[in-house]
């Protein structure tokens, strides 16, 4: 019976002959592993091993296995992997209701119900009736608010945090953190949440793994 949740099996990446990542290990549906070291330790570099976008002048061997899948060896955008980064990036072109529908996946047909699942979704974050809104009106937390749900909308399998919540002030930080979390365990995504930041790692709950 194949396992829920991502493992990371025997994972090592070196870049000149020094290793930046040697990192096994297993998370549950809902469940935070939290992995820490200071700028330059291997942080994001072990977050693009697992969502496929390692530069190739990095060394890299183990395994990324989601839900008893191998997808060490998939394509970016068939993984399945979600994730967060310090800048929301939105679309400043776009509405936010259009941001969230790029988000959508292809097989969520038809103009009035992809309206309804953003409508939904702006209701779940506490934007109701922010669609027609442009995202350079939106303060710091409601932009990271969007940027989350744009990335749940994608029915991603696992969660990747790059320091997410690093440049929200302290009392939005608390917020947003709490609301990624909670989202994450209501949908059952293991996580897995990079930071320098202690205070991230306690909320997170779950095991830590310290990059030197």
């Amino acid at each position: 019976m194949s396992k829920a949740g991502l493992t990371l099996q025997d994972i090592k990446i070196r870049r000149n002959g020094r290793t930046l990542v040697d990192v096994s290990g297993h998370i549950n549906p809902g469940e935070v592993l939290t992995v820490m070291g200071p700028s330059g330790s291997g942080k994001s570099t072990l977050l693009a091993y697992i969502i496929g976008t390692l530069d190739s002048g990095f060394d890299a061997q183990g395994r990324v296995i989601l839900n008893g899948t191998d997808i060490t060896e998939h394509a970016p955008e068939r993984r399945r992997v979600g994730i967060l980064f310090q800048d929301e990036l939105l679309f400043p072109h776009l509405s936010v209701g259009e941001n969230l529908a790029f988000g959508l996946r292809a097989t969520v047909k038809g103009r009035a119900n992809r309206a309804k699942q953003i409508d939904a979704a702006l209701d779940d974050i506490g934007l109701s009736g922010f669609a027609n809104r442009d995202p350079e009106t939106l303060s710091g937390g409601q932009k990271a608010r969007v940027a989350l749900m744009r990335m749940l909308l994608s029915d991603p399998k696992a969660l990747l945090l790059d320091e997410p919540f690093s440049r929200l002030d302290t009392e939005r930080r608390g917020l947003i953190r709490t609301l990624v979390f909670d989202q994450a365990r209501a949908k059952g995504l293991p996580v897995l949440l990079v930071t320098h930041d202690h205070a991230d790692a306690s909320a997170a709950n779950g095991p830590v793994h310290v990059l030197e």
